[in-house]
């Protein structure tokens, strides 16, 4: 059987494998599933795995494909680390473009760096270092001092520069005949209050696919892999770009394992953006390392409370020890459903919560004065759940219908009025990469597994 389009979601335990037909009309035909073999030095192992699933679940011989593309966040996915100059400014501009490619940032910095931090860069040892600071035509001494000190580590990792502008041609001086590949981009923070991510979020992402098969257990991928490979994060984050210009305003929120991811697409109201203190990006990406329904299922767990959730449950707290011992990534029994699905809402709610912007009410001589902090939902028309709970559990639109009531007045959330979709083949990460090179075919794709009319 000749398949047009294969798209390989390469995670850090399961390698998923999804089919495509692009021709006469777009269509999803079916999905393989297999272990990741990170772990035997060759990723192409569990991708041959879950092509011949993929074949079974078929009942067929053999898959033959014209085009193979991957999303992966095996090998601890895109993992950066960024260093700008004020923490609320710069800093916070890179890290808003590194998120929303999709990246795993696992340490930030403002101002010059010290000892300690470049050790620290060392031991991470990143697959990118995204340097910022100074809007342009501004303070230039920080940016070029810590391009000075991370060109001297002459480490073989690629360093994007994203800061004022005038330092760019001393910056190419300073890693010229360095290990380390130097990407020359737009500044993120140009002028005061005002985001330029776009930039940098996509050469962030074309140097994750030109480097990514150096990772562990990925030097062997593109032996199979004939197109682009993407961040998973980074194509979610795309899918709901493209989704945002045919249906407006929306969040997508995905609840896995280990981490809950939330992407929005919202300018959001212009009473709220009046009164804003700090600029939000119109696409913005958060996740929440300590809020998993599987790995850190404990961190819920002592978050909302062993005795709420024997209420919420209606059960004994010898029953949800026994939950808490035999928890399973997949669920069979009734109560287990219930567990994860309890799990799964208060992961949803805080992870939302977190994202989300507030009002805050500030007192002096002339009276309250309203302002407003962090990203505004209030404009979004469509929530959308991915990853495996939001789209597997009986009652994971009415996990996401409790976004809307669950707020205290002050938080920045959508409103009832917003429409709930479901990802309900579980498609939307694939789609996204699918959409570099076929975003018609992505979107029609992308209506059909949300059921959108």
């Amino acid at each position: 059987m000749k398949i047009d389009l294969l798209v390989a979601e390469i995670g850090s335990t399961t390698t998923v494998v999804n089919a495509f037909n692009l021709a006469p009309c777009p269509s999803f035909i079916g999905q393989g599933q297999a272990s990741t073999s990170v772990i035997e030095g060759d990723v192409n192992i569990g991708l041959k795995d879950a092509i011949e699933d993929l074949a079974n679940n078929l009942a067929i011989d053999q898959i033959e494909y014209n085009e193979l593309i991957a999303t992966s966040s095996a090998a601890g996915g895109l993992r950066m680390t960024v260093h700008g100059l004020v923490y609320d400014m710069t800093v916070r501009a890179a890290k808003e473009a590194a998120l929303g490619a999709g990246a795993n940032i696992k340490y930030i910095t403002a101002g010059k760096l010290r000892d300690l931090d470049l050790k620290k860069i060392k031991e991470i040892s990143p697959n990118i270092i995204l340097i910022a600071g100074g809007v342009d035509y501004g303070e230039r001494d920080t940016a070029l001092y810590n391009s000075e000190l991370i060109a001297q580590l002459d480490l073989n990792i690629p360093v994007i520069y994203a800061g004022n502008i005038e330092n760019q041609e001393e910056v190419k001086e300073i890693f010229k005949d360095k290990k380390s590949e130097l990407y020359i981009v737009e500044n993120v923070y140009p002028k005061i209050d005002e985001l330029n991510i776009e930039p940098t979020r996509v050469i962030i992402q074309n140097v994750f696919e030109k480097h990514i098969i150096h990772a562990p257990g990925m030097q062997k991928v593109r032996d199979m892999v004939t197109g682009p490979i993407m961040p998973t994060p980074g194509a979610v984050m795309e899918a709901s770009n493209l989704l945002y210009e045919e249906i407006g305003d929306l969040i997508t929120i995905d609840v896995g394992g280990a981490t809950t991811d939330v992407h929005s697409v919202t300018e959001g109201s212009e009473e709220i953006s009046r009164i804003l203190i700090n600029p939000e990006p119109l696409a913005k990406r958060t996740v929440e390392g300590d809020l998993g329904v599987y790995v850190n299922m404990h961190n819920i767990v002592n978050m909302v409370g062993k005795e709420e959730l024997i209420k919420e449950l209606d059960t004994s707290i010898e029953e949800l020890e026994i939950l808490l011992e035999n928890h399973k990534p997949i669920p069979k029994l009734e109560l287990e459903k219930s567990f994860i699905e309890k799990l799964t809402l208060h992961a949803v709610l805080t992870a939302v919560k977190r994202h989300a912007g507030q009002l805050r009410y500030l007192y002096g001589p002339g009276g309250k004065t309203t302002l407003a902090e962090g990203k505004d939902l209030t404009q979004v028309k469509t929530i959308i759940g991915t990853g495996g709970a939001l789209t597997r559990l009986p009652n994971r639109v009415k996990i996401l219908e409790q976004i809307a009531i669950s707020g205290k007045g002050n938080e920045l959330l959508p409103t009832k009025e917003a429409k709930i979709l479901i990802d309900n083949q579980y498609i939307m990460a694939s789609l996204g990469v699918m959409s570099r090179k076929y975003p018609e075919e992505a979107l029609k794709l992308l209506k059909d597994t949300l059921e959108y009319k």
